[in-house]
């Protein structure tokens, strides 16, 4: 090469250069959503978006709300976008814990028998599980455990939090993958606080030590207690008020068919009970994990709730206002399906129980929130609450809105 070939080859490289390290990066792809993965290819089923705006009263769809004879359906409070699960202070304000949109409410009572709500936390990772302790709110959101105390005092000028993160542990959002990692919580007749730690997937081999799981602790985040193992995600979760026995809700596994598994009613009778996931769901061995297992080994379900129903909080019946036929039975919300072609859910359940605890029949309760012509829904039922006078409050997620039912002879 003579000299001046070398010299305009030598320019070429050096202007070519900049151009070659400025080229792009080729996209990546999309991650996948936890939901999705397994989805069959062709399929169109995805979870339903959430409502994040206020629904004006007068498109609340009370009156859409079919209930048995001499029960009656009002609106209690409306105005909270997603608002879910729901305890109650002392002195009877309702705190109503969130997913999608990362807020707890509180909703008090006036004097005139009308409700206020508030905001008293915001800006929070799905601060989903709420439990009240004597004058203390806790909230379990994604990464963080909070207590407020003496909340009910303090509604307009919320005190900072004491944040007990550490102490209980929680797997965080990184641990989940992005799956299942919102929370439920109840305060246990042993003073206990139980909670949930869903699957770390839609179903998968993992660690049972750490993930499907019931756990308990107690309300300083210590002593930390294994309830059941093989619960693939429970949002609900209540004592038999006389028994004292766990009982739990579960979502079970997707894509795995319209009508497979269902989901399923958990007793607990015995700390660290193994109930089978991921190797069986609703009783039957999974085609793609079952490993062999047989499900004779593992607790059955109580209970089968129908299939992809989503069923979440629940509470037994302490009342005295509903017929006796209500009362220590079980009530169940279901927020309704995403994971199969036709709708189901959508509604209020009861789970009558007979003398020895065994769950007789699953009796729709609150139904006429799901259109079956058009495929749609009104609201979406995601927690029940016994008030003191005996009344039942039903969250509705989509619409923001908590219903009061009553029953007059």
């Amino acid at each position: 090469m003579t000299p001046s070939r070398l010299r305009l080859g030598l320019f070429a490289a050096l202007v070519a250069g900049p151009a070659l390290a400025q080229a792009p990066a080729p996209a990546q792809a999309p991650a996948v959503p936890g939901w999705a993965v397994g989805r069959p290819e062709g399929s169109t089923l995805a979870p339903h978006a959430p409502r994040l705006t206020v629904t004006p009263l007068d498109q609340v769809p009370v009156s859409q709300i079919r209930l048995p004879p001499g029960f009656r359906a009002e609106v209690y409070a409306h105005g909270m976008p997603g608002a879910r699960m729901m305890a109650e202070g002392p002195n009877g304000t309702i705190f109503a814990g969130t997913r999608a949109i990362g807020r707890v409410y509180a909703v008090s009572r006036n004097p005139d028998g009308t409700t206020r709500t508030r905001i008293i936390a915001q800006g929070l990772a799905q601060p989903n599980g709420l439990v009240m302790i004597g004058t203390s709110l806790y909230v379990i959101a994604v990464n963080r455990v909070l207590r407020y105390d003496n909340i009910e005092a303090n509604l307009d000028n919320v005190p900072a939090p004491v944040d007990l993160t550490a102490a209980f542990g929680l797997p965080t959002e990184q641990d989940h993958a992005g799956n299942h990692h919102w929370k439920f919580a109840s305060l246990g007749p042993d003073g206990r606080i139980y909670t949930n730690v869903g699957v770390n997937c839609n179903v998968c081999q993992t660690d049972r030590d750490r993930f499907a799981l019931l756990v308990s602790f107690n309300p300083d985040g210590s002593d930390r207690r294994i309830e059941a193992r093989g619960i693939r995600n429970s949002v609900g979760m209540a004592h038999h008020p006389v028994t004292r026995e766990l009982w739990a809700t579960n979502n079970a596994r997707d894509w795995a068919g319209n009508d497979w598994p269902q989901d399923t009613l958990h007793r607990i009778r015995r700390s660290g009970e193994d109930h089978g996931f991921p190797f069986c769901s609703a009783g039957a061995a999974d085609p793609q994990h079952n490993n062999g297992r047989q499900c004779s080994e593992f607790v059955q379900p109580a209970a089968l709730l129908g299939p992809h129903v989503a069923s979440l909080g629940m509470r037994f019946y302490t009342g005295t206002m509903f017929p006796e036929q209500y009362r220590n039975q079980i009530f169940i919300a279901r927020r309704g399906s995403w994971n199969r072609e036709r709708l189901t859910g959508y509604d209020v359940v009861v789970a009558h129980l007979d003398p020895q605890g065994n769950v007789m029949r699953i009796e729709e309760f609150m139904t006429g929130l799901r259109d079956d012509a058009n495929q749609r829904f009104h609201d979406r039922p995601v927690d029940v609450h016994v008030m003191r006078d005996g009344s039942l409050l039903v969250a509705g997620e989509q619409m923001g809105a908590i219903y009061r039912i009553t029953y007059s002879r």
